[in-house]
């Protein structure tokens, strides 16, 4: 069984050694030897690549075990880290929150815990689609018309449709779209490509005013 610590902290050094002591007391403690840390200096705000995310799900293999120190360390929001919680677990990897070990997936209360999780995540998907469709019917009432132009080949981007005014709310938090990829394609029946996100964003002018900046770059 490998261990590996996650730390992330936003500019506060001091905080990520405390973090890094944490986890150490902890491991020493049950008896774990950490053979990694993997850390970084972020905001919450930053794509899932640039706060390491992507390298630590492809790190932990299954019967490896993930030192964390509390739960809002791993995820920038509740859906987000409800996900990252769920596939480490559907890989076999088990998750302990050393701060809050009640919300740890190790234990006899495991399972319970999992089944929870995976509740409020698809509570979460499900509140998100019912803002998204009141959402398009308000633009439908005040005669904005939803869809690709006549003659368009983004069909698959059509499916974005639904999450418009999730994609807008994340670009008025002034989120890359490469981030917003990240956080949508999860609820997509297929993942979609940053090209097909990127038309999309540019066939709506309002989202395309609020990335307009970002897609410059």
């Amino acid at each position: 069984m490998n261990v590996i610590g996650y730390i992330r902290v936003s500019t506060d050094q001091q905080d990520l050694e405390k973090q890094r002591h944490l986890l150490l007391q902890y491991a020493h403690t049950h008896q774990y030897l950490i053979q990694e840390f993997i850390e970084t200096q972020m905001s919450s705000q930053k794509d899932k690549k640039a706060r390491k995310i992507d390298e630590l799900l492809a790190k932990l293999k299954k019967g490896d075990l993930l030192l964390v120190a509390e739960l809002s360390r791993l995820g920038r929001n509740m859906l987000e880290t409800l996900n990252i919680i769920q596939t480490l677990s559907d890989k076999g990897i088990q998750i302990v929150f050393v701060r809050q070990p009640e919300l740890s997936t190790v234990g006899s209360h495991a399972k319970l815990l999992l089944a929870i999780y995976s509740y409020f995540a698809e509570a979460e998907r499900d509140y998100i689609s019912m803002r998204t469709k009141q959402g398009l019917a308000a633009l439908r009432n005040r005669g904005i018309t939803l869809g690709r132009p006549k003659g368009s080949k983004n069909k698959k981007g059509a499916v974005l449709l639904s999450y418009r005014e999730q994609i807008k709310q994340y670009l008025e938090f002034k989120l890359p779209l490469s981030a917003i990829q990240k956080l949508i394609n999860p609820l997509l029946p297929k993942p979609l490509s940053y090209n097909s996100f990127k038309y999309f964003v540019k066939q709506d002018s309002m989202l395309c005013n609020l990335a307009k900046a970002k897609l410059k770059n």
